[in-house]
């Protein structure tokens, strides 16, 4: 190392040459090779990306990529992206939720399933939205009473746990029709009224008493049947048979999920040009590795620079339904400290760029000095997010905008070549929440 660093002090490289006397070194300056070098780097695809934004990130990899005269590989600049409906259409931990629910993938007992229900959840009435179909305003207890009821019945009746039924059957049963109401209807109901930092952990807990093999099999199934899935509002409503409690309740998801291309070509002309690339989502850091790490997606990331919400492990390598001690809820100013805990602190600096798509990533968008760029997935939102976006939408003509707003077309998953969005059930592009 120390000889060829002298060599490469003196300005040469060199090569060898035939000559009539047989091979010789032959002088070759620096600066011809590296000429080379950046000849083959990847360039940014320009996809459906609208104009301007590819415009100003093609030129921020040019800026601070290898391209760059002053770049040092010893300080490689660093890149952040959320996952969920930023790096791919939609939520692939809410999709495996959706899908544990629908093959009844849950390896837990009557009563562990009661706990985990409850698990970590404030105790009373949910927001006024969360009522049920006579108007009146769901309890915790009632509804995980309910559910309680549902999966004693499921685990004695169905093969996969106990049982002699087969899915197949199982499925047509007014308590399996209710339970799915009411766990999606539960779900929503701690986001909506408890917050992210509440409801995020909780649907994780579900994974109880599997290993994380078991885990990421069971998350690729999910990705691969929701690739396939159309892209559609589902309604599920619980049977009035099975009132129980709670009432009848009604709950809606959107099934579907879509690769970004656009996304996976910028991860890999980002390391292309010598940039890391990581991952910092609300979801399971386990489960996002499946999709970010699978060369199948084409995301192509490393393991360790996937970064997520994690729980607890037995002894015997199982999860328990316990958030990991001492480690970070990700989801609002908790991505910016994991991301100054696990990588900035190390490197001594902040990220380059930022790419989120919610109010779960406005803070990590906006608290760190050294970002230069942030691109917004346009959802078309309010809130925090829905700020960054106006800001995006002022600064559009800015010749180095701090912030870039991105659409899609939410009915197909792909992006448009346009700041504004199709959303989903509509036929016409909207720039910002009215």
């Amino acid at each position: 190392m120390k000889k060829k660093n002298f060599l490469l002090g003196l300005g040469l490289t060199f090569s060898l040459l035939l000559t009539s006397q047989g091979p010789v070194l032959a002088a070759q300056p620096v600066q011809e090779t590296t000429s080379r070098i950046v000849q083959n780097i990847q360039a940014l695809d320009q996809g459906k990306w609208a104009p301007k934004n590819y415009e100003a990130i093609q030129a921020l990899i040019d800026q601070y990529g290898i391209k760059n005269p002053s770049y040092n590989p010893e300080k490689k600049p660093y890149v952040i992206f959320d996952w969920d409906n930023t790096s791919i259409m939609h939520d692939t931990e809410e999709a495996l939720f959706v899908y544990q629910i629908n093959n009844l993938a849950f390896k837990m007992t009557p009563e562990e399933f009661a706990k985990v229900l409850r698990a970590n959840v404030p105790a009373g009435a949910f927001s006024a939205q969360y009522k049920n179909a006579d108007g009146k305003t769901i309890t915790l207890e009632a509804i995980a009473s309910d559910i309680e009821s549902d999966y004693k019945y499921l685990y004695d009746h169905y093969k996969g746990f106990k049982g002699e039924n087969s899915l197949e059957d199982i499925v047509k049963t007014d308590e399996f029709q209710d339970f799915r109401s009411k766990m999606l209807f539960l779900y929503e109901a701690i986001i909506g009224t408890h917050g992210s930092k509440v409801g995020y952990p909780w649907v994780l807990q579900f994974f109880t008493n599997m290993t994380t093999q078991e885990v990421q099999k069971l998350a690729e199934a999910s990705n691969d049947y929701s690739l396939g899935d159309a892209i559609r509002k589902v309604t599920w409503t619980s049977p009035t048979s099975l009132a129980g409690n709670a009432g009848v309740v009604t709950a809606t998801h959107i099934t579907g999920i879509r690769l970004t291309p656009e996304i996976a070509n910028l991860m890999n002309t980002f390391r292309s040009n010598g940039i890391d690339v990581y991952v910092v989502s609300a979801s399971m850091e386990e489960v996002v590795e499946v999709f970010a790490t699978n060369p199948k997606y084409g995301y192509n990331l490393p393991k360790e620079n996937v970064i997520g919400m994690r729980l607890e492990t037995n002894s015997d390598g199982k999860i328990i339904p316990k958030y990991k001690q001492n480690w970070f809820i990700t989801v609002n100013h908790g991505k910016t400290e994991v991301i100054q805990s696990e990588i900035a602190k190390k490197r001594g600096y902040g990220p380059l760029f930022i790419a989120g798509d919610s109010d779960g990533d406005y803070e990590m968008m906006t608290e760190f000095p050294d970002t230069k760029l942030v691109l917004i997935i346009n959802r078309v939102k309010d809130g925090n997010i829905g700020k960054a976006a106006a800001r995006a939408t002022e600064t559009a003509n800015n010749k180095q905008p701090k912030f870039i707003l991105q659409g899609r077309d939410e009915n197909t998953g792909m992006w448009i070549p346009s700041e504004s969005t199709i959303r989903l059930g509509k036929s016409e592009p909207e720039l910002l929440k009215k």
